[in-house]
């Protein structure tokens, strides 16, 4: 049976972490996602903002953190995703924002994942083909970015974990990085190559792929061994909703928005064999704290249907 994770955020709460890994544990989840995306707002970062948590030294860091490690590992739940602060790069924002994003808290986040045995973590492309005019400028400037972390994830073990972005334009969704599975491939293999280590792989991540109109069975069939980890979550389509499947319909026939066959198919396809992590903190915002334990078991018995299906093929 694949193992099933979660998003720390809205379940796991700095003053007492113990408490929210024992609820996962307890909800049937094994591994977590660490959200340390959560402590450098990206809604602030596209304003220009910055908050100072990162102005921490890497010891000062760990030590925050040593009660997180601690209740996940009396939990008995592993930390096996974190996501990096994003975005590392903003096209309008100032030099000194940027500098601080590329200089501090990307290293220091590689530092937090190691310190927290984490063997990957997730980044977001740069957004900036229409800025520069051609994708694969835009791909230049996340490679440098790339090549700016990967010595400490070759000097660790850790993974980072490119993802596949939407993009928005004039109102319009439309794809964004990393949306070309043949590209995409290509380059994993070229970087791992080129620092004679698996240093890159991808997280696929179904909202993203139900805005961009992803075909989801050929785009996983086609990354195979690369896919690492899963952000798994529901959408109208329209909007990143990060919702519970099977949350909506396209149709009056309760047709699912999203292709969730299509996904477990893909699954199958590559034999995946890792972690079937929820990136569903907003669907625990949407609910009466209340019912937080309840709707934590009901995405665990999801995941345990995929698990299921995924798992027939074997």
């Amino acid at each position: 049976m694949l193992q099933l994770g979660i998003q720390t955020e809205n379940v796991v709460e700095d003053l007492y972490p113990e408490e929210g890994f024992a609820m996962m544990a307890q909800a049937g989840f094994s591994c977590a996602d660490f959200s340390l995306d959560e402590y450098l707002n990206s809604n602030e970062i596209y304003k220009g903002e910055q908050n100072h948590f990162f102005d921490r030294s890497i010891d000062e860091l760990e030590r925050f953190f040593i009660p997180h490690k601690k209740g996940a590992q009396a939990a008995g739940v592993k930390i096996q995703q974190m996501h990096m602060p994003y975005p590392i790069y903003v096209p309008t924002g100032s030099r000194e924002l940027n500098d601080y994003l590329w200089k501090e808290a990307a290293p220091k986040s590689m530092a937090l994942c190691a310190f927290l045995e984490c063997p990957y973590i997730v980044i977001h492309g740069f957004k900036l083909a229409r800025f520069l005019g051609s994708e694969e400028k835009e791909w230049e400037q996340t490679e440098k970015f790339i090549d700016s972390i990967a010595p400490y994830a070759k000097e660790t073990g850790a993974v980072i974990c490119i993802e596949n972005l939407y993009d928005s334009v004039g109102g319009h969704l439309v794809e964004g990085p990393c949306c070309d599975a043949v590209k995409v491939a290509e380059r994993i293999d070229r970087i791992n190559e080129k620092y004679h280590a698996e240093v890159l792989g991808f997280c696929f991540d179904t909202g993203h792929a139900n805005l961009a109109g992803l075909d989801m069975e050929k785009f996983m069939t086609r990354l195979g061994h690369r896919l690492k980890v899963l952000h798994i979550h529901d959408n109208d389509g329209i909007m990143d909703l990060h919702q519970i499947p099977f949350t909506f319909a396209k149709t009056r026939e309760n047709t699912a928005s999203t292709d969730w066959d299509g996904f477990i198919r893909g699954l199958k396809n590559i034999h995946y064999d890792k972690v079937l992590n929820f990136e569903t903190a907003s669907t625990l915002s949407a609910f009466p704290n209340v019912m937080k334990r309840d709707v934590l078991a009901f995405i665990a018995r999801v995941g345990a249907y995929f698990a299921g299906e995924a798992a027939s093929c074997f």
